[in-house]
């Protein structure tokens, strides 16, 4: 790998600021829908708990992403930050999405990240919920892909 998939600044200790940003840069990698390029943010040896799933390392990840991408159509995601310390990065997100049959969901979650000192994230702690909505509930309607800079945020939008 060249060194400019080994390291992601902004580094920590993250200030508001950079927080903010990298916050962002997490947003719009997931929201490319591209599980390769999302794993080059995370540790070859990174550890997540998502929901009930346990993926360890760059390979998990990546099976991980294009399962959820397959199954999740039409994903749009907002990630805002809640907390910030040192190396650690605390968000909070909201996605909306629809299933094979047209059912949209929005889930909603808490994420908790520890970073190292390229800026990789090596640990990643998802909880989340999903709520069932009808199409007419949705709130996310950019094309797919990064957000807009001049859309909502989850506290505009009253999530």
């Amino acid at each position: 790998m060249n060194i400019s998939e080994e390291v992601r600044p902004p580094f920590p200790p993250f200030n508001r600021e950079t927080a903010i940003q990298k916050v962002r840069m997490a947003e719009d990698g997931w929201n490319s829908r591209d599980p390769v390029r999302v794993s080059l943010a995370y540790t070859s040896d990174s550890k997540w708990r998502n929901r009930s799933e346990f993926p360890q390392g760059r390979e998990e990840i990546v099976q991980f992403l294009t399962r959820k991408w397959e199954r999740e159509k039409e994903y749009r995601l907002i990630k805002e930050l809640w907390a910030f310390d040192g190396d650690r990065i605390a968000v909070r997100f909201a996605y909306e999405w629809h299933d094979a049959e047209g059912q949209w969901f929005r889930s909603y979650g808490n994420e908790n990240w520890e970073f190292d000192s390229h800026a990789l994230m090596k640990l990643r702690y998802a909880s989340i919920n999903d709520l069932a909505i009808s199409e007419s509930d949705r709130k996310f309607h950019w094309p797919q892909g990064r957000r807009p800079d001049d859309y909502p945020g989850l506290s505009e939008l009253g999530l």
